[in-house]
């Protein structure tokens, strides 16, 4: 599903609500994801998931074209761990 399937099918399911409030709703929405992990912070969605950063290490990587050495930083990277309900859906026959 992509951004906008997600809009049109809240939008279907909330015919009380103008498609600008459902944008505004699901932009708000990862807005404050995207803060919180940009925070360090977690975010837990009981029966769906939880949304962490985990560090990587600086390391040497490899330009895939020329095959040169290159120096790759530390950084953070989002990280999503999905939640039991999830798992089961996912899973069940």
């Amino acid at each position: 599903m992509i951004r906008s399937e997600l809009l049109h099918e809240l939008a279907r399911e909330n015919p009380d609500l103008r498609a600008e409030e459902v944008e505004q709703v699901v932009d708000i929405f990862f807005d404050e994801i995207t803060k919180r992990l940009a925070d360090g912070g977690r975010v837990e969605l009981r029966g769906f998931g939880a949304f962490s950063t985990r560090e990587r290490d600086a390391r040497e990587g490899r330009n895939p074209r020329t095959g040169d050495k290159v120096e790759v930083p530390a950084k953070r990277v989002p990280y999503f761990k999905p939640g039991k309900e999830m798992r089961q859906r996912l899973n069940s026959d």
